[in-house]
């Protein structure tokens, strides 16, 4: 029996207020759960898991959680009661050896997954199991353990990974919010170019981001950047890529998405 590969998506999640409002951003996360092969389990990878190691969750009834201050309470009472997957967690566990990844029975979906699984599959009735982004580690180790994690496409797995490739909470602009800096323009632009490559990790200029004048200033940590790695690394060779929306919030976050597949 042949199964569909499934997608590979990288979401530019934005502010955790998306959850609550109808927008471009949403609009087209709420597509892509509606227009996709539904998948029969998702593996999310969030900016807002960033840990010394590596863990995936591990329990079957993972929490939600409100990673976040400042935003209204019907933002706080949202849930995500999503089942976790335990089996998808030893897979997981077993696909990244000799990486030594430790079952988690405490996170849960942080707004990085939840904030983007609420639009596209709002009956929260899709296993999902949450990897961490190992914060000692540099950006061509995040793009093979996508290569590793790539085999769970085949299997029904839609790989889900947010963040935001231009990232710099210090900079946004509050008055004239619609006009992006330069510099924020010129990194999303490299983004943009150069997601087709195609070449040796080594010489990926999306992996070799930080070489980029504006790099430091368009992710001042690379937390919300690395995200998009899992999905590039998890890219079969001429695949397709595409990218379903973009944007510039408030000058410094870019809200670009990116699909495989």
């Amino acid at each position: 029996m042949s199964t569909t590969r499934m997608p590979a998506l990288f979401l530019g999640h934005g502010s955790p207020m998306n959850v609550l409002e109808d927008n471009r951003y949403t609009q087209t996360w709420q597509q892509l759960g509606a227009t996709l092969p539904r998948p029969r389990a998702i593996l999310a990878v969030s900016a807002h898991w960033y840990t010394r190691g590596t863990a995936v969750t591990a329990m079957n009834n993972p929490r939600t959680i409100h990673d976040f201050g400042g935003f209204p309470q019907a933002l706080f009472d949202v849930r995500y009661p999503a089942p976790g997957s335990p089996e998808l967690a030893q897979q997981v566990i077993d696909l990244l050896a000799p990486v030594a990844v430790h079952a988690d029975q405490e996170w849960g979906f942080d707004h990085g997954s939840w904030g983007v699984l609420a639009k596209m599959y709002p009956e929260a009735d899709i296993p999902v199991v949450q990897l961490s982004i190992d914060a000692t580690k540099p950006a061509e180790w995040h793009y093979a353990l996508g290569q590793k994690l790539a085999l769970l496409r085949d299997e029904g797995v839609m790989i889900v990974a947010s963040g935001n490739v231009v990232h710099n909470l210090r900079m946004l602009r509050w008055q004239g919010a619609e006009t992006a800096y330069p510099w924020a323009d010129n990194f999303d632009q490299h983004v943009r170019e150069n997601l087709d490559f195609q070449g040796e990790a080594a010489d990926h200029p999306l992996v070799n981001f930080m070489q980029h004048p504006d790099a430091q200033l368009a992710n001042p940590t690379p937390e919300h950047y690395l995200p998009l790695l899992y999905i590039l690394g998890a890219r079969a060779a001429d695949e397709a890529i595409s990218i379903p929306v973009e944007g510039m919030e408030m000058g410094a976050i870019s809200m670009m998405s990116v699909q495989i597949g």
